[in-house]
């Protein structure tokens, strides 16, 4: 990894200074399990990055889109309502739902988008599950004027649909991925089998911090900015670190970054992946929980797998996070004890989308509710301890309304 500074005055955390390794290893999960004809397209890739992440002209750039284009830094607040009705725990939103294009996910896709633009290509590529990722890339190949192709599984198209409409106004084709399930891995897999068809005028421009290496790094990097701008916020207003820090865990992405400004300080850190309808095999996407090591879109990780070690059916209510794998770094972080690794199921989610929007005025999205239902738990189980609980807001909730009204009406059910 390059000597990455993207926040204005934060220097890159000391334990993750030194990772993935040369070979885009942590620990036993990554690496590169590619056909042979995308290596030299990677090669090219990882190349490029160790260029651009020592270019000061690189990333006075990216500071500059991020102050003046994404409207960075984004607050960290107390949900001071939500808190008080819960009993001594204080809950604190990083609010990523207020970067531009509501999520964090721009954090990497224009880092993305400038690394194409300095490679001189011409198209961005990727896949996208709830949508944010795909609306924040198609946001960023009209930014720098470039075409963008986005591949989305059938059943997310229908259950995202306002972001799909975000996506196309932004000038970016939407093309459905209609094998098995047609969620989230399937849409990877289209991605994937495109970007093999012409790597040297498109870059593919992954999700999460996933797929083979650099990507679980660079993702990484663009995205430490959401951790090291927190912890300062905490501290300015505070006086002192959370206890804990929460986020919600698909790939991985929106976590690992909130992650990386706490990594080296005595901070309880964890991970809540999507539970769904309860463990039993096809029903959650709860993979660091259930799953077991194998090899996925070109890297390794934990994995839900089959008898046969295929990638398994998953299923959540978030469609950013149904993804039958996991970054490699957090399979890494679990192995070694410093995160914790939990689940919230779908009805966990559904109420703290709910509660959270009546409490504090601000709806979340549904991938980023499961971190709140968590602390939300917390409070619960123990209403006379007092503690600090920062949780990453990662997105917000208009795409999901539509849908949870449907099957939910106006959540009368879920009040505090």
């Amino acid at each position: 990894m390059g000597p990455l500074n993207f926040p204005l005055m934060k220097l890159t955390p000391r334990s993750l200074a030194h990772t993935p390794d040369p070979t885009g290893y942590f620990g036993n999960y990554g690496g590169v399990f590619v056909p042979p004809e995308l290596e030299a397209p990677l090669a090219e890739v990882r190349g490029a990055y160790d260029v651009v992440s020592r270019s000061h002209d690189f990333i006075e750039e990216l500071r500059r889109i991020r102050r003046h284009f994404q409207g960075r830094p984004t607050p960290t607040y107390h949900a001071a309502r939500l808190s008080k009705k819960l009993g001594k725990t204080q809950i604190y939103l990083k609010r990523e739902d207020l970067n531009h294009t509501g999520a964090h996910k721009l954090n990497h896709c224009m880092g993305e988008g400038l690394l194409a633009h300095f490679m001189g290509k011409k198209k961005l590529i990727a896949e996208t599950g709830a949508g944010q990722h795909g609306v924040a890339l198609a946001t960023a190949a009209a930014y720098f004027g470039l075409e963008c192709d986005i591949y989305m599984g059938e059943v997310d198209m229908a259950k995202q649909a306002p972001n799909v409409a975000r996506m196309q106004i932004l000038g970016a084709r939407v093309i459905p991925a209609t094998e098995g399930l047609k969620t989230l891995k399937e849409a990877v897999d289209a991605a994937l089998v495109a970007y093999i068809q012409d790597p040297v005028n498109q870059l593919y421009c992954i999700g999460s911090v996933v797929g083979p290496h650099p990507f679980p790094m660079m993702v990484r990097d663009f995205q430490q900015v959401v951790g090291l701008e927190a912890r300062e916020q905490f501290i300015e207003m505070t006086g002192n670190l959370p206890d804990m820090v929460v986020a919600c865990v698909g790939g991985g992405s929106n976590a690992m970054g909130l992650f990386a400004g706490f990594i080296d300080d005595p901070v309880e850190l964890r991970g809540i992946e999507p539970l769904g309808k309860g463990p039993a095999p096809g029903e959650h996407s709860a993979t660091m929980t259930y799953g077991s090591e194998g090899i996925i879109h070109g890297f390794r990780c934990y994995l839900l797998q089959n008898e046969n070690g295929e990638p398994a059916p998953v299923h959540s209510i978030a469609s950013g996070l149904d993804y039958p794998g996991v970054g490699p770094e957090h399979c890494a972080l679990k192995d070694s004890g410093r995160v914790k690794y939990l689940t919230a199921s779908d009805r966990d989610a559904v109420e703290a989308f709910y509660v959270l929007s009546r409490c504090e005025g601000i709806i979340p999205a549904l991938e980023s509710a499961h971190a709140v239902a968590h602390a939300i738990h917390l409070a619960r189980e123990n209403p006379e301890i007092a503690r600090t609980v920062l949780v990453n807001l990662s997105g917000r909730g208009d795409k999901d309304m539509d849908y949870l009204i449907e099957h939910f009406g106006t959540g009368e059910e879920f009040r505090i």
